[in-house]
């Protein structure tokens, strides 16, 4: 059994398991008014992990994105004297090393991404 509120149109605008002050009603679960409402619900929810999970891969490539902007700022001030790879933490500068090694193995900066950034990142 559950515990409903309509709204002046008969719809229902809330569902519980337990009691509440503005229930009207008590409906048993099998009742088509309540199919009907956790169809809607389960709809709804999968809808906003549908969104969520959009956003986290959005999210994800622009973190990918910002990491390549990092890498080359850092090449940049390095190459300008602004800062010395030394002046970084240890493990910085093991991750920046083998990203180096990794970006000249592939040919350097310059091939990895094509004209029209449609390249390899």
């Amino acid at each position: 059994m559950f515990y409903v509120q309509r709204n002046a149109d008969g719809q229902l605008m809330r569902v519980e398991a337990e009691a509440y002050a503005g229930s009207t009603e008590i409906l048993p679960a099998d009742h088509p008014d309540l199919q009907a409402w956790f169809a809607s619900e389960v709809m709804a929810t999968s809808h906003k992990q549908l969104q969520q999970i959009k956003q986290l891969k959005q999210l994800r490539q622009s973190d990918l994105d910002m990491i390549r902007v990092l890498d080359d700022l850092i090449q940049v001030l390095t190459d300008k004297g602004v800062i010395r790879v030394t002046d970084l933490p240890a493990a910085a500068q093991a991750k920046l090393m083998d990203r180096s090694q990794a970006r000249e193995a592939l040919g350097g900066l310059s091939n990895l991404v094509d004209e029209d950034d449609s390249g390899l990142i």
